[in-house]
Formats: structure tokens, sequence, C-alpha cells
């Protein structure tokens, strides 16, 4: 069990007040006065300024008629467990995503090394990142969780304070794609806050970098794996993307090395610190500077990251989500695996062990869908399900002490 200090509770019951407020039925509460259709009509003032003609806008809220209340519950949703890195790049760079990237490496090889000669960006940084993005494509042929996104733009514009600014934004920029005609209108879907495609781009990134690579005369992200490709290639390219270099290098940290974390030296100068990588590798280029991360805690692996992974933060500001694209580029690739491990806890199992127990409940029937790792709802219900069944203490959770019992059994 977890410990709570009376700050925690506290907390816990602020949020509990906060939930009943809000929840289970998300309330468009508008920042103003106004109604949603009232916010609607003056909102075209707006898109009038960015030369949105009247027919366009009409359009594009013909079938809008009251705010998505399941964008506002999404844009409420506060995660109650910060995710460790290791269980963040479990889901990401795993046996599935690295095999899945090298069937897409094939399949579209031609086309990734046009996209090479013409931005300079490596196929598998560009498959790495449409994995990590909708699963190559596949979290797009899940409908049911796509939102409209004039809609959900015009929600947030309209209800939600703290990202007001932001979604007017968006949505005046999709508004701008509506209106240049990239994409049919019932086609214009995305995540609930406006990323959009394959390549989940925000309509301004969308307008700033998006690519007619297939060369029909619409930038689509949405159905043409051409254009959503090089719209992720132009802008890593475009954000000075250094070909042929890395994005950086695991290494092994010396005794109160992680003291050094945030700082900026050349390879060179690390390497005489003691820094050095796995295998005791030489850094291919010394003379570039690389800043050390120690994103698992001092007891974690380092890294020295050059400027191509901050390249790939201009796609997501996330340290977790840039060198997670870049482990899976290198899997993707044929260069090795992470040479170190992570400090789990005592009894957390590893990213092939999560599988390994996927594979078990369904061998033994009490799992029935996909292996990929991700210990999720359907999971845990098949763990309780044979824990019941062979009197174990009903937990739900996978555990190395869950696996050793699925193995003699």
């Amino acid at each position: 069990m977890r410990n709570y200090n009376i700050f925690s509770v506290l907390l816990l019951c602020l949020f509990s007040v906060f939930s009943i407020a809000f929840s289970p039925v998300a309330q468009a509460v508008p920042v103003d006065s106004q109604s949603f259709q009232e916010f609607l009509d003056s909102f075209y003032k707006e898109a009038a300024k960015k030369g949105i003609q009247k027919k366009t806008y009409d359009r594009a809220f013909a079938t809008v008629t009251a705010p998505d209340k399941t964008v506002l519950k999404n844009a409420q949703y506060q995660p109650e467990f910060t995710t460790e890195i290791w269980d963040y790049l479990d889901t990401r760079v795993n046996r599935r995503s690295v095999d899945e990237g090298r069937i897409m490496a094939r399949v579209y090889g031609d086309l990734l090394s046009r996209i090479e000669s013409q931005f300079g960006v490596a196929p598998e940084v560009i498959l790495a990142i449409w994995s990590m993005e909708t699963s190559y494509g596949a979290a797009l042929l899940r409908t049911s969780r796509l939102y409209y996104v004039p809609r959900s733009l015009a929600t947030l514009a309209y209800a939600d304070k703290r990202r007001q600014e932001f979604a007017r934004k968006q949505l005046l920029a999709a508004l701008e794609i509506v209106q240049a005609g990239d994409v049919e209108l019932d086609q214009l879907t995305g995540s609930w806050a406006g990323a959009m495609g394959h390549t989940q781009f925000i309509p301004t990134s969308f307008l700033a970098y998006g690519v007619d690579m297939d060369g029909d005369g619409h930038r689509d992200i949405w159905n043409s794996i051409p254009d959503a490709l090089a719209t992720a290639a132009n802008l890593l390219a475009s954000n000075k993307w250094k070909t042929g270099k890395p994005w950086g290098y695991e290494v092994l940290v010396p005794d109160k090395g992680g003291q050094l974390e945030g700082q900026k030296k050349t390879l060179a100068q690390w390497q005489q610190l003691g820094f050095v990588r796995p295998g005791k590798n030489a850094f291919d280029y010394p003379e570039e500077e690389a800043e050390l991360k120690m994103l698992g805690g001092d007891k974690g692996p380092g890294f020295l990251m050059l400027h191509n992974f901050f390249v790939l933060k201009r796609y997501n500001n996330s340290d977790f989500y840039a060198l997670a694209v870049g482990l899976l580029a290198d899997r993707i690739a044929g260069r090795a695996a992470m040479s170190q491990t992570w400090p789990r806890p005592k009894g957390a199992l590893t990213v092939e062990e999560k599988f390994e127990v996927q594979e078990l409940l369904k061998e033994k029937g009490f799992y029935s869908g996909e292996i990929d790792g991700r210990i999720g709802s359907n999971s845990r219900k098949g763990i309780r399900e044979f824990q019941i069944q062979n009197d174990l203490e009903v937990t739900g959770q996978a555990s190395k002490d869950v696996l050793k019992v699925l193995r003699k059994r």
C-alpha cells in the first residue's frame, strides 16, 4: 500500500471536490458568458481577419451544434501517477514496434529513400516517429477515438480557459486547412487536442511543414503516407537536423558522474572524465557538443545527447519522447539495443517479461487481446482470473511472482 502524509490526504480531498464538481459529466463552462452558438457566431470575426470566407466557416460548422463533452473530460483528466522512463519505453520500444518498423522499411523503402534524399533524414528516424505517433497508422483505424477537429478546438476555445489561446490559434489554422481543400471535411479528424493524421501534426505545424509528396495537389497527412512521412521529415529538416549524425549515445557513468547532469561538453571532454560507451566503442564525432542526461536517476544509465536529440524535441518537447524515438530508430536500423538496465523497483517486469505474461495468459485461456507488452485493463483482468483460479492473492498486477506461477502451470 501507498503511505500518505497529511498533505497528500488534503490534496486527495481537494481533487475529490474538483472531480465531483466537474465529473463524470464534463460541463461546458464558457470562458465568457456567451452560449456556444454565440461564441461560434462571434469567432467568425477573427476568422475573417485570416481570410476565411463565410462559406468556408459555415461549412466547417454546419454539423456542430454543441461542445464536445468528451473533449472537455479529456482536457480535465490528470493522471494519478507519474510514468517512469522504463514503463514509457516498454510500451513504445519493444519487439512489436521494432518488427513492424522493419516491415514498413521494406514496404516503403523507395519512398523513404526519396524522403531521405530530399530532406536528409534517415528512414529509421521517420519510421520511429510514425510508430510513436500512431503505431504506423493503426491508431487512425480506431475511428471511435478520433474527433472532428473544428468541433474539438472550438470546444476548447469556448470552455477551457487554460487552453483557450492555444485552441483559438489552432482553430484558425484548421479553418485555413478547410479553405485550402487539403482534406475532405469528414476526414479532418484528430486527437481531442487537435493533433492530426499519421504523424499527428497540430494545424499550425501542418501549415508550416505540410508537404505534398505524392504530387496530387494536396497535403494530406490523413490518407497519404508519402505526404505524412515527408511532412515529419520536413519538420526535422527545417529545424536544422544534422544529416548522418546520431541523436546521442548511451554511456557508462563514472562514480559521482551523475552530478554533471545537464552540463554540456564535447564528447572528447566527456571521455576524458570517464564517460564511455558500453563495449568501450569510440565516439564517432568527438568534437560534437553533448549534454548529459540521467533520465532514470542517479542509479540509471547515462546518455550524452547531441544536436539531433534536441531537434527531435521540436516534434514533441519531451526528453522521454526524443529518447524513445532515438532508441527505436536504432533498433529498426539493426543497431544494438540498450546495454544497461533501468533501476526498476523490486519485482517489476522487464518489457520482454510483460510480453511473456500476455503470451502465457493467452495460452492458458485467460487473455484474448493483442500481444503488445502493454499491461492494460484486459491483461489485468486475465491476471485476476488466473489468480482466482489458482488460489493466489488477487491483485491483477503483473509481477515476477505472477510470471513465475504462470510458467509452472
